[in-house]
Formats: C-alpha cells, sequence, structure tokens
C-alpha cells in the first residue's frame, strides 16, 4: 500500500557469489605469483644470473616447504582472527615478496659491488631462498581460508560447487601463467614483470579487505533473504556433532584418513607438475612450443575436473545421502585418474599420450572440491585448521613426489616412474572407506 516491498518477498543478493568471485581471483594470482618464478628462470635468470638448474630447485622446494609447514598454524590462525584478516595478510605479504623478488634482479649495483669472492649468482640465490620461503609463509592460508569462507557464506548444498570453482581458477593459473609471464618478460623483463604483478595483487587485496566480512550477518550488503538461504541447510552438516576441542582434529579417524587420502591427491598432481614436461621432452622429444601446448590442454582439463567435481559431488549428496554421496567422486576421480595415467603410459602417439593424461589430471581434479568440503566440514568450528591439517597431507605428498620420481627413474624408467602415480592413487582410494563427514569435531 504504501510503496515499500515486503522484505519477505524480496529475492536474495548476490554478495555470496562475489565473495566467491575474490576467492578465485585470489587462487588464482596465488599460483601465478608462485608459477612465474620458473618461467621466469626458464626465460631470463637462467642465461642472465647463471644460476644452477639444481640451486633454483632448492627455491622452488624451500616455497614449498615453508608452505607445507606453516599450513596448520595458517588454520588456526583463521578460525583465531577470522578468514577476512588472514587473506588480507595473505595478499600483502604476497605483495612484498613478490615485489622483494623483482627487486632483485632490478639492482644491478647492488650485485655488482659484492664483497670479494661472492660471486652474483651465490648472493642472488641466497635471496632468492630468503624471498621465496617467506612468500611460502604468507601463502600457506589461501585454500584454508577459502574453504572456512564457503562454509559460512554458501548454502551446503551449494559448498562444493564453490569449492570446485576456487580450486579450478588454481589449475586455470597453472594453465596460463608460462603464456601471460613469457609474455610479459618480453615486454617489460622479469623484474619489472615482478613488480607488475606486485602491484595487480595490491590492488586485489585492497578490494578484500574492504568488501569481505567473515559472516554473511556482518556485510551490510546482505540482505534478509541472502542470510536465510545460507542459514537454512547448515544444521544438516552436524548430524553426528559431539564435543571436544581442537586437539581432536587430530584424533578424528575420518581427518586423518582424509589426510592422508589427500596426500596420495598431492602426489599425483605434483608428479605432473613438476614431471610431465621432463617426460614429454626426453621420453616423446617434443619441441618446446609443443610441450608448452600440450601442458596447457593438460591442465586446463584439471581445472575443469576441479570445477565439476564440486558440481557433482553436491548433487550426490542430496542424491545418496551424504557420506556416500561425498565419497562417490573422489573415488571414481582417482580411480579413472590411475587408469588413464596408465593408459597414457602405455599409447605411443602423442597425441593419445596428452588426451590420456589430460583425462587422467582431471579425474584426480574431481577430487579436490569434495576434499576441501569434507574437512571444513569435520572441523566445525575448527574448520580452517582441519582444512589446514588435511592440506598438509596434500603438500606433504607433493614433496614427495618431486624426489622420489626421477630416482625411479634412474633404475626403473621413466614409464614405471609415472606409473608409480596409479599406485599411490589406488591408496587413496582405499582410505574413503573410513571417512564420514558426520563425524564432526564441535566446541567443549
Amino acid at each position: 500500500m504504501n510503496g515499500v516491498a515486503d522484505p519477505a518477498k524480496v529475492g536474495p543478493t548476490w554478495v555470496r557469489w562475489r565473495i566467491v568471485a575474490l576467492l578465485m581471483a585470489f587462487s588464482y594470482v596465488s599460483w601465478f605469483l608462485r608459477k612465474s618464478m620458473t618461467v621466469a628462470y626458464d626465460e631470463r635468470i637462467e642465461e642472465t644470473l647463471h644460476i644452477d638448474p639444481t640451486a633454483i630447485g632448492t627455491v622452488y622446494s624451500a616455497f614449498l616447504l615453508a608452505y607445507m609447514l606453516c599450513m596448520t598454524p595458517g588454520g588456526w590462525l583463521i578460525d583465531r582472527w577470522g578468514m577476512r584478516v588472514a587473506l588480507t595478510v595473505m595478499g600483502f605479504g604476497l605483495v612484498l615478496f613478490g615485489a622483494l623478488t623483482g627487486l632483485v634482479g632490478a639492482s644491478p649495483r647492488l650485485l655488482g659491488q659484492l664483497p670479494e669472492g661472492v660471486t652474483i649468482a651465490g648472493f642472488t640465490l641466497v635471496l632468492f631462498l630468503v624471498i621465496r620461503s617467506l612468500m611460502g609463509v604468507f601463502a600457506a592460508p589461501m585454500y584454508p581460508a577459502a574453504a572456512h569462507a564457503i562454509a559460512a557464506w554458501l548454502p551446503f548444498r551449494r559448498s562444493g560447487w564453490a569449492n570446485g570453482l576456487v580450486q579450478g581458477s588454481a589449475a586455470i593459473g597453472i594453465a596460463t601463467t608460462p603464456l601471460f609471464m613469457g609474455r610479459l618478460i618480453v615486454w617489460f623483463d622479469w623484474p619489472q614483470c615482478f613488480l607488475i604483478l606486485a602491484i595487480g595483487t595490491g590492488l586485489l587485496t585492497i578490494v578484500w579487505a574492504s568488501y569481505a566480512t567473515d559472516r554473511p550477518e556482518q556485510h551490510p550488503a546482505v540482505n534478509p533473504s541472502e542470510r536465510d538461504l545460507i542459514a537454512a541447510e547448515r544444521p544438516r552438516a552436524q548430524v553426528m556433532a559431539g564435543r571436544g576441542s581442537w586437539r581432536r582434529l587430530l584424533r578424528n579417524r575420518s581427518l586423518v584418513c582424509l589426510t592422508l587420502s589427500y596426500a596420495a591427491v598431492g602426489y599425483f598432481e605434483y608428479l605432473f607438475f613438476f614431471w610431465m614436461d621432463n617426460y614429454f621432452k626426453k621420453e616423446l622429444d617434443l619441441p618446446t612450443s609443443i610441450r608448452q601446448r600440450y601442458s596447457t590442454v593438460v591442465f586446463l582439463a584439471m581445472a575443469v575436473g576441479m570445477m565439476c567435481g564440486g558440481w557433482v559431488s553436491d548433487r550426490l549428496v542430496r542424491a545418496c545421502g551424504l557420506r556416500t554421496g561425498r565419497a562417490i567422486v573422489p573415488v571414481a576421480g582417482m580411480l579413472l585418474g590411475a587408469a588413464f595415467l596408465l593408459l597414457g603410459i602405455a599409447v605411443r602417439e602423442p597425441e593419445q599420450i596428452v588426451a590420456s593424461f589430460a583425462i587422467a589430471l582431471g579425474a584426480v581434479g574431481l577430487v579436490e572440491a569434495p576434499t576441501w568440503t569434507t574437512a571444513v566440514e569435520l572441523g566445525g568450528r575448527r574448520g580452517g585448521t582441519a582444512a589446514g591439517i588435511c592440506n598438509t597431507g596434500g603438500n606433504a605428498g607433493g614433496l614427495v613426489a618431486p624426489v622420489l620420481t626421477p630416482l625411479v627413474a634412474r633404475d626403473f624408467g621413466w614409464p614405471t616412474a609415472i606409473a608409480l602415480g596409479s599406485a599411490v592413487c589406488l591408496a587413496g582410494v582405499v582410505l574413503w572407506r573410513w571417512i564420514d563427514p558426520r563425524e564432526r569435531v564441535a566446541e567443549d
């Protein structure tokens, strides 16, 4: 009568999906910054600073080690201070150490005035080790915070889909970094590229800090319809909630098995991250341009798998129940990944090999969203810490793959070294027998 709309009849606002979009942007940028170091080395650093490939490998490993070790503390930070603060700190940390990476190469005068006996390559390597290790520390909260944010901001029936979008953005970052970073290096050279990336990351962080909140009820743009939509299905995730503190996370059978299973996924994925291009080069003898194109195809398949995995998982949960519905996608994904990895080794034509590898990595990509969603569900209010524990396992498995693969290849050949990923993947399948998302740890 008075022209004022009834709040109960107004449709929900879309703030929740804007939060997801910002998380996707952070996910893309975090992996772009991580991968950009390898591209810069391949395109410029090796020929200009003469750092040995083995030495630069220690820089990559230093980032991964710091990232892994700080994953669980990063989850604690999320539970203690909220995901908005955690991702803001992460963003500005990436800005600082991304810019410092560029400044190392932009200071030739400093590098030219080193003490006698200290080489430019050696001094630069030490700087890279320190800078990239600290960058790994600040990058650690990314995915636990994203999973925690999705649990707070999305209806339960959409949480897997949203986690898949965030994880898929990471794969798109991996796939596109060689192309985009390579082009930027041609235009500006590598030190300037890192400074440009730092500026872009800083702008994204400012947008996040000014727009995001930890919970929907804290955001001024969220209307009652959106709050009701988000909160409507939350009790469904607490079927078997028990009592206990965060220490019970380490004694929760489902979370322990989930962490070990995710370690198998990490091994499989890092096998591709570090050794697929080498396999294309040494075993298939493919030219550089074709290798890059094939690598992009494989990682884009992984992105599609990550995004689809969450969408399919959400629908299976509604159709089959929480435990069965959540397990179907990871089990099927790892089985398909193991099978197509073996097929990729057996076939001979490069196109067939790439197609098999793309299906294998895309299938394992299906596992990501259900895993992250389950980790947060198991953690309850300690969801950030639970996700951090789970991702620690994933990165621990990932750290094994770069080291073990060349050792197996040296003694048994590259096909056997690659095929080992299938065996590890099958072990991850078995562990889902003891994973139940309903075994949630609640507060005392």
